[in-house]
């Protein structure tokens, strides 16, 4: 496959990441079951090194202030009735979810060399344990619980439900996410193989008229 057609697909990819993980948290979804985590490993699996931490990092800030408009959960769904400041998207865990985020594009970098199924399979994994910890330590210390050892395991324990649906929706969209762009650089390297054959043989017609 051409270089300029491996960085077409790359490109659309990264587009694609950003609208799905955006549309994917605006949307009714199970709380957690989401493609952050997805688009992280993803971007840092794959793509040039400018881009993980860039894709994560803007599809959070793009739907996170979204959701100053946006309720999924509740009724009305849709509140456009001011304009909300930049500002009102930072609360006092942002920046543990962000970094969490951020955590995973990093754990994403061991996929660069192999991308095997195994290797996707335990840093999607890890990085939805870590972003268990991290986060449920960030409501802990933004004084959600009491400020002592029993406050940070009750922090832990009210987080549990949540563990399962982030593993499952990490997983199902890492999946999707890696199987999508083998699927894609598939049908691109058959495409460019037909037009080598096709010029191939127009230069062979050629050459045998003369």
């Amino acid at each position: 496959m051409s270089t300029n057609s491996n960085h077409k697909t790359k490109i659309a990819m990264v587009i694609m990441i950003i609208i799905s993980a955006v549309v994917m948290r605006l949307v009714p979804h199970i709380p957690n079951f989401a493609p952050m985590t997805a688009a992280a490993l993803f971007s840092a699996a794959y793509l040039p090194k400018r881009y993980v931490l860039m894709v994560p990092l803007i599809a959070l800030a793009i739907s996170d202030y979204l959701l100053l408009y946006v309720s999924p959960f509740s009724d009305p769904v849709l509140n456009f009735s001011r304009v909300q400041p930049l500002s009102a998207m930072f609360n006092s865990t942002t920046a543990w979810v962000w970094g969490s985020f951020m955590l995973s594009a990093l754990l994403g970098l061991a996929l660069r060399k192999n991308p095997s199924s195994v290797r996707i399979g335990s840093m999607t994994i890890l990085a939805s344990l870590q972003f268990y910890l991290m986060t449920n330590f960030g409501v802990w210390a933004a004084g959600a619980y009491a400020r002592d050892l029993s406050g940070l395991l009750g922090s832990y324990v009210a987080g549990l439900p949540f563990l399962s649906w982030t593993l499952a929706g990490d997983l199902f969209y890492t999946a999707a996410f890696f199987s999508l762009y083998a699927l894609a650089l598939k049908q691109s390297q058959r495409g460019y193989s037909w037009q080598i054959k096709k010029s191939v043989e127009r230069l062979v017609g050629a050459h045998l008229d003369r």
